[in-house]
């Protein structure tokens, strides 16, 4: 029972990552480096907010609970504000990269552009976000033990895949309006990604309450992917081209 629920919460978590994986960016090298690197900048943004997070609670009160709970808060806050600051300085580094790849290719231009940079980017975040989100609970799933037997809810492998699912999704939707809004310098679009990643950070503590969070957080996952296919350039006419082109 237990290698049957890790295996179908695993493959619920990143199944549509990995199809999105193999049919868009493995076949290209220079997408699989942009991921790699994309992955590290999350992972320094995780270990600053961490460093940050620890020795906020290393100087509290560790017997004050609500004190202890505030700072768990705010150290999720810093986390999305630092992940965002390191998501703006991978653009730089991505547009620095695009120069010099445009220089040295024989017609001038470079062999990427930045919308397929930012929806890698967006993917490379998105993938080791919810690898480091749901693997200790991947691991907890094979067992043993049964999940609920002391009253706890039953669909926490469950929702926390789904859950994984949507922040994937969510990453590669927000690294795709946040590259965008820098390309057009539109700093309110910026502090929208950010307001929406502050959110959905929040609405996870709302957790046991599954209801209250996971639903408020898909239906943010649809808005951010309209939001990226009308910033990355799409209309009403690239749909209909794609239904034609698909019959």
């Amino acid at each position: 029972m237990g290698a049957a629920v890790f295996f179908g919460c695993t493959f619920v978590a990143f199944g549509p990552a990995l199809s999105l994986f193999i049919l868009t960016i493995a076949g290209d090298p220079l997408r699989v480096i942009i991921l790699v690197a994309g992955s590290f900048f999350w992972l320094v943004s995780v270990l600053l907010s961490s460093l940050i997070w620890f020795i906020s609670v290393q100087v509290s009160n560790k017997s004050d609970p609500r004190l202890q709970y505030g700072l768990l808060i705010f150290g999720a806050a810093i986390s999305v504000l630092l992940q965002e600051t390191f998501r703006y300085a991978y653009y730089r580094l991505l547009k620095k990269a695009d120069e010099g790849l445009a220089t040295i290719s024989e017609d001038g231009r470079s062999p990427i552009s930045i919308q397929q940079m930012a929806y890698v980017s967006g993917f490379s975040f998105g993938i080791i976000s919810g690898v480091f989100s749901v693997i200790n609970i991947l691991a907890d799933a094979v067992g043993p033990g049964i999940v609920g037997v002391h009253g706890d809810s039953q669909y926490y492998f469950l929702t926390s895949a789904f859950l994984t699912m949507a922040i994937v999704f969510l990453h590669t939707f927000w690294g795709i309006v946040f590259f965008a809004a820098c390309e057009k310098k539109q700093l309110v679009h910026i502090v929208g990604v950010v307001i929406c990643h502050l959110v959905t950070s929040g609405l996870t503590f709302l957790n046991p309450r599954y209801e209250a969070s996971l639903i408020p957080i898909y239906l943010l996952t649809l808005l951010m992917g309209v939001w990226a296919f009308v910033a990355a350039g799409g209309n009403y006419r690239n749909i209909r081209k794609c239904l034609v082109s698909a019959q």
